[in-house]
């Protein structure tokens, strides 16, 4: 397995707590929309501390693209990421996961679980093949949402967000559950469901679209 050391040549937040971080594209180096790879940040001491990230950039670039949330409660990677600078070098290795697009369907994302349909999104958008896809967003509050105005722009009605924690919120309020799925999917049997969060909303999640009628060789996630 190759490894590449690569430098940031940009760094923008996204977010009050996630930042998108552009580096040097080595030379042939290819993935496909929704794959990952591990991201090590050299620094002293931090160098073998290997984190699974997604790309978020198209692989036609001539950057790599991530974009990451720091979780700052605690001294780790994305914490020290957060107070990365352009410059700065980071180690990647080849691209590896499971989560590609497989046709028309459901995107259901919890918070940072949004990054892999990210370069997904922007593809099909790229190529004029979203069609009937749409995406269903969970977040604790409106600040947290990743790139709102871009997905809208490529999604447009087919953009549905749900808060949890915020009760001015004007989008929709609460859990992803099985009542809100059944509101917001009009067919379970004849498409896919691309579902990416935490361990606990995916396993919620799948769980009630099975139990939706959806098949569970129609669920794409990273396994």
């Amino acid at each position: 397995m190759a490894n590449y050391r690569l430098k940031i040549i940009d760094k923008a937040p996204v977010t009050h707590d996630v930042n998108r971080y552009r580096l040097e594209k080595p030379r042939g180096f290819t993935f496909e929309p929704g794959q990952a790879t591990e991201v090590s940040l050299l620094k002293a001491g931090w160098e073998a501390e290997k984190r699974p990230f997604t790309f978020t950039c198209l692989p036609s670039d001539n950057y790599l693209e991530f974009i990451i949330k720091s979780y700052n409660g605690h001294e780790g990677v994305t914490k020290r990421l957060g107070e990365a600078k352009v410059g700065d070098e980071l180690e990647i290795g080849d691209p590896w996961g499971t989560i590609s697009f497989k046709g028309e369907g459901v995107f259901i994302a919890g918070g940072a679980g949004i990054t892999p349909f990210i370069a997904i999104l922007r593809f099909l958008r790229k190529k004029n093949r979203l069609g009937t896809s749409q995406l269903i967003f969970a977040n604790k509050t409106n600040d947290d949402i990743i790139l709102y105005e871009e997905l809208k722009a490529i999604l447009g009605s087919k953009f549905d967000n749900i808060i949890s924690d915020q009760k001015d919120t004007a989008y929709d309020k609460g859990l992803i559950d099985k009542g809100y799925l059944k509101s917001k999917i009009h067919h379970f049997n004849d498409q896919h469901f691309y579902v990416c969060g935490p361990n606990g909303f995916m396993k919620a999640v799948m769980g009630n679209l099975k139990e939706l009628g959806a098949s569970p060789d129609a669920l794409v996630f990273e396994k």
